[in-house]
């Protein structure tokens, strides 16, 4: 099956696919943006519209060509308006009753040769070609949010999926500046797959009071070197939508514990707290500048200890210990040896994250920590829980 790609249609007014309309119309394609309502149409459209005025703005576009792009996007609210469409990418609603019946749709409506694929995070390919005329056709083409930004695509197989129609969309995903990445369809595909756990820690540690959520996502982005943390990110995305996938991937893999639920993020869900999009979720957007963690630094912060390097995991400050993680408590350390006990995740990121036994009251803190500031990373202080971040705080359930 081999068809030329020009006439690309996109299912769903909603982030991701103005997102995904913005991206074609960009690699110069005519697309066709389909949505039930006309709001939704309206405001992808407005949103698109402000996304390029923002570039021009940046002078990373001309006003003409943010002007010819906008003008390739056609709205409509008519499903049989996609008939023409060499290639279908769906991102409605992520519940596979709504996909299944979809695609049944616009296999009675598009071309035989038509690609149809979906941008769904973690429903199976498979399941969603399975009562579609020719299902060879059937793909997953999973972008990123915001998918204009983000770079990398998966490109999913079901049991059926033609392995020319991956190799062909593969080659168009290249055109579009993008980086494709083939998989199978196994329940989160790759990359929901593995960030499933990295979420459920943020939440579970939420719930737990660990630690605030801006402490944690401190910790977990900067000692990761990721570019956000774990629950910005789920209010970025949308706590409905990542809620919607976490159970998903769950109840895939037989209700598997690495992969469960948050009961306090279904929580947000239900109230209409849904993060960026709704202006309320684990914080409130726009996000307002958050709190520096950073401790301050002392002058001449290592000048009154008495420093002795023991091992590449501990080092002695006069009395204290200063050990790196291996998962045990810093409490259950400090009566394992002793005397006082500092822990740390070193990590290879840009924040340490440190907890101490709570009986401490020798020395202050500041003063404790001041080796982790001439080292020239941030950190921050933690209760005395098994782990630290980001290495050995992670669990399997």
């Amino acid at each position: 099956m081999s068809t030329t790609l020009h006439l690309v249609a996109v299912i769903g007014g909603g982030t991701m696919g103005s997102g995904i309309a913005e991206v074609a119309a960009g690699a110069g394609h005519q697309v066709l943006l389909y949505d039930i309502a006309a709001d939704a149409l309206t405001r992808a459209v407005d949103g698109i519209r402000q996304r390029l005025a923002s570039r021009v703005a940046r002078g990373r576009l001309t006003a003409e060509q943010a002007e010819a792009l906008l003008a390739r996007i056609v709205p409509t609210t008519e499903l049989a308006a996609l008939a023409p469409a060499q290639l279908v990418i769906e991102a409605a609603s992520e519940r596979p009753e709504v996909k299944k019946a979809l695609f049944s749709q616009l296999a009675e409506i598009c071309s035989p040769s038509a690609l149809l694929t979906s941008n769904t995070s973690s429903i199976s390919i498979t399941a969603i070609a399975a009562d579609v005329k020719h299902p060879e056709r059937v793909a997953g083409l999973h972008f990123f949010n915001p998918a204009p930004v983000m770079k990398l695509v998966e490109v999913v197989s079901g049991l059926a999926t033609s392995p020319e129609v991956v190799e062909q969309l593969c080659r168009c995903v290249t055109a579009w500046g993008k980086q494709p990445v083939r998989c199978r369809s196994t329940p989160g595909f790759i990359v929901n797959r593995v960030a499933r756990p990295f979420y459920a820690e943020a939440w579970r540690a939420l719930e737990e009071q660990v630690a605030p959520a801006q402490v944690i996502d401190a910790a977990l982005r900067d000692g990761g070197g990721f570019p956000m943390g774990p629950l910005a990110l789920t209010d970025l995305i949308g706590q409905d939508v990542n809620f919607a996938v976490t159970c998903s991937v769950f109840n895939a893999f037989w209700q598997d514990r690495r992969f469960l639920p948050s009961l306090l993020q279904q929580e947000l869900a239900l109230a209409g707290r849904l993060g960026k999009k709704s202006g309320q979720g684990v914080y409130r957007w726009p996000l307002d500048a958050q709190t520096e963690l950073t401790l301050s630094a002392v002058p001449n912060p290592a000048g009154a200890l008495k420093i002795r390097r023991k091992s590449d995991a501990v080092t002695e400050l006069d009395e204290l210990l200063l050990m790196e993680t291996e998962g045990q408590t810093a409490e259950a350390l400090s009566a394992q040896y002793g005397r006082p006990v500092v822990v740390y995740d070193h990590s290879a990121g840009r924040r340490w994250c440190w907890r101490a036994r709570s009986l401490i009251r020798s020395r202050p803190p500041i003063k404790r920590c001041t080796i982790f500031s001439s080292r020239a990373k941030k950190y921050c202080r933690l209760p005395t829980i098994r782990g630290c971040w980001c290495g050995a705080r992670w669990r399997c359930w």
